[in-house]
This record gives C-alpha cells, structure tokens and sequence, in this order.
C-alpha cells in the first residue's frame, strides 16, 4: 500500500501540459505550424512543474508529476513530426513552384 501526504496536491496546469503536447502531435498535421507552437508552449509549462516538483517533491503528488513527464515528451514528440512536416511542405512548395515557372516558360 502506498503512503500518501494528506497535504499534497497536483502540480499546476499537469493537465494542461499533458493535454498541449497530446495536441502538438495532432497538430502536426496543421503545416507544422501549430504542432511547434504547442509544443513551445507544453515544454516551457512542463519545465516550470518540473521545477516545482525538483524543490519541493513531498508537496506534490506522483500522478502530477508523471503527467507532466508524459506531457513533455508528447511535446518533444510533437515538435519533432512538426518540424520534419513543416521543412517537407517548404520543399513541396519550391518544388512545385519551381516546376511549375518551367512549365509555363515552356508553352511560351
């Protein structure tokens, strides 16, 4: 059985972090864009809980602080697919604008 501090409480916004970088993996898929966005934001809360947690573990509980692990790595996650989708849709773009100005040169 597990020992738990009566006076312990959640670290904030553990939800909130864990539900970003959840959402900077969906995101992705928006051009990369928001995916990066979100997870900036998920890594900067998650390393503020972090903190907290790292001066004062007693205060907070367990399930807090796994979630705000879990958050952060969905939000290096995130970023990583993010970026990897944003640099394939600029290389798609000058690709085809490139293919393109070729092709019109062409039919004149």
């Amino acid at each position: 059985m597990e020992s738990t501090n009566v006076n312990q409480q959640d670290l904030p916004n553990h939800q909130l972090v864990l539900g970003l970088g959840i959402g900077s993996i969906v995101a992705c898929c928006c051009y990369g864009i928001f995916g990066i966005i979100l997870g900036i934001v998920a890594l900067s809360m998650a390393s503020k809980g972090l903190k907290l947690y790292a001066e004062n573990s007693v205060m907070y509980t367990e399930k807090s602080h796994s979630n705000i692990k879990t958050g952060k790595t969905c939000a290096m996650i995130g970023i990583g697919l993010s970026v990897l989708y944003f640099i394939y849709n600029i290389v798609v773009f000058f690709l085809y604008g490139a293919l393109s100005i070729t092709e019109m040169m062409n039919m004149y």
